[in-house]
């Protein structure tokens, strides 16, 4: 069959492929180019005022400049910033520092349950996409209260995420109650099962059916957390996660600067644990650019 039979022109045939190879190529450019994301981080310095009832303060200074020659040094595109607990619910140098990256950077925010939707509206500007529940060695929350009830309502208004740091077993109810209303859920540190349990942990295996709702995410990140031997755990848990959960639900985050674990832990050394996790780069490139649409970059 001749171009004219087709009814193409021999030049209209040639542009349809020379438009093909511009599409395939883009498309190449654009899978080269995915984002690297680090899902969580932490900045601070001595200076700052520290919060009453702390369960602990770092003696060193964590800066952003530090902080963002430590993205630059592996390649990592973007990053989160998460209140530390030590600073409570004042996020004014969380927000400085958002400022100061022109969208290189968000931010998930410590706040009262009693704080103003304006208060809310101010730190979305900045760059703020989420509240952090940060409920280790603390009372559970009544999330029934009037006064969780009317921030979660707000947050979920937001688009924001509810990120919680929490055992297991505590998630496992948790995580239902915050679903019911209607808000998306972040789980720190791979949920932080029982480190004698690891991926037997009921709570833990409770924590993968949560998978199915497909408005949970959970953070392969500080395996270190998970007792000593929290690499090897992390190494039986990643494939349950990613069977659980999929690649697209799936967050790393390197915990800088490894607070309480500045001794044994790098960022270099979690990111390079990545790698062997996910030994498939296309995998490993998927979970890294997967927090791209949440944390709205």
């Amino acid at each position: 069959m001749t171009f004219s039979q087709r009814g193409l022109t021999r030049r209209q045939f040639s542009a349809g492929i020379a438009s093909l190879a511009t599409v395939v190529a883009t498309t190449a450019r654009s899978e080269a180019a995915l984002p690297v994301i680090d899902t969580h981080a932490h900045v601070f310095h001595r200076g700052l005022k520290l919060a009453p009832g702390r369960r602990y303060a770092p003696d060193y200074d964590a800066p952003l400049s530090l902080y963002l020659e430590q993205l630059d040094h592996v390649g990592t595109t973007n990053g989160v910033l998460v209140q530390p607990s030590f600073l409570g619910t004042d996020n004014s140098y969380l927000v400085d520092c958002l400022k100061q990256t022109n969208g290189r950077l968000r931010g998930i925010a410590v706040v009262d349950p009693a704080i103003s939707v304006d208060e809310l509206r101010e730190l979305d500007r900045a760059g703020v996409v989420g509240i952090r529940l940060n409920l280790v060695g603390q009372p559970l929350p009544d999330l029934a209260a009037s006064e969780w009830k009317g921030l979660l309502a707000n947050v979920k208004a937001m688009g924001w995420q509810v990120e919680i740091q929490r055992n297991a077993s505590d998630l496992a109810v948790l995580t239902p109650q915050l679903l019911d209303l209607g808000v998306t859920v972040v789980l720190d540190h791979y949920a932080l099962p029982d480190p004698k349990l690891g991926v037997s942990d009921p709570g833990f295996q409770s924590v993968l059916k949560l998978g199915a709702t497909r408005n949970v995410w959970i953070k392969v990140s500080a395996p270190y957390r998970n007792g000593p031997a929290g690499e090897s755990f992390a190494k039986e848990a990643y494939p349950l996660l990613r069977g659980a959960y999929g690649i697209d639900r799936l967050l790393w985050g390197s915990d800088w600067p490894h607070t309480q674990f500045e001794a044994t832990q790098t960022y270099a050394k979690n990111r390079q644990l990545l790698d062997t996790l996910i030994a498939d780069e296309r995998e490993r490139g998927q979970v890294l650019a997967s927090p791209r649409t949440l944390f709205r970059f």
